[in-house]
């Protein structure tokens, strides 16, 4: 047992309320609080939403601050209960009035919780939502794939919600057009190119606009596979 463990004297109600602090020391703790937050607040917004595992930046914030709060009184006998507790209520009324000012003003409510974020429009990757969604291509493929997404052409719109969610609008079945195959995963197996002088429309490997004829596509990329409505077929 260290020599700290045995100067402790149990059930010392002082020791674990108050602690051996000046009274304004609570004070500290109250602005310490209040800038451990935000600070956290912000840098899980900028972190990116597909960390935030189905949770808002607020609500993870509030997660992790109470775990911290509550979790040291539980087992250092130098952190008084009171400035634990007193932390625990700012954590909650810090998350109470923003959660009220995202309610109620929508500039707030941008920077906490974020937009939505457009990825697929018309069976083409926007790759600038890519890079601010902070997803690859193979991540998207994925998120349809789970859709049952079989080519882009099935996807009319495609959504990065604020809380990580992929939001999918698709044509009716049976009346998509062809598109660029997501199916085997990329990453297992890559669409074979297409052969010179391919009948039927082409897909962009890099972003799956579809043409008649091979040839430099609008994204500035070149490389071209058989576009299809069915690749499991």
């Amino acid at each position: 047992m260290s020599e700290a463990a045995q100067k402790v004297q149990p059930l010392d109600w002082q020791r674990m309320f108050i602690g051996d602090t000046d009274a304004l020391f609570l004070l500290e703790i109250a602005l310490r609080t209040s800038i451990i937050f935000l600070w956290l607040l912000f840098l899980l917004r900028v972190t990116g939403k597909r960390g935030l595992a189905q949770l808002s930046p607020l609500e993870l914030a509030i997660v992790i601050g109470l775990g911290s709060a509550a979790g040291d009184p539980m087992f250092y006998p130098e952190v008084p209960l009171l400035h634990a507790m007193l932390v625990l209520a700012l954590v909650v009324g810090l998350q109470r009035l923003l959660a009220h000012f995202v309610i109620h003003n929508e500039t707030i409510e941008t920077f906490v919780e974020g937009t939505p974020v457009e990825l697929v429009r018309d069976g083409v990757i926007l790759h600038r939502g890519l890079e601010r969604a902070k997803l690859s291509r193979e991540d998207l493929f994925e998120s349809l794939r789970a859709e049952h997404v079989r080519q882009l052409g099935q996807v009319q719109r495609a959504y990065f919600e604020q809380d990580g969610h992929l939001s999918v609008f698709l044509h009716p079945e049976g009346k998509a057009p062809p598109g660029l195959p997501v199916v085997p995963p990329w990453d297992l197996e890559l669409p074979a190119p297409a052969s010179p002088g391919h009948p039927g429309p082409l897909a962009c490997l890099n972003c799956g606009r579809v043409q008649e004829a091979a040839g430099t596509c609008a994204c500035g990329e070149h490389h071209w596979v058989a576009a299809t409505t069915d690749p499991l077929a």
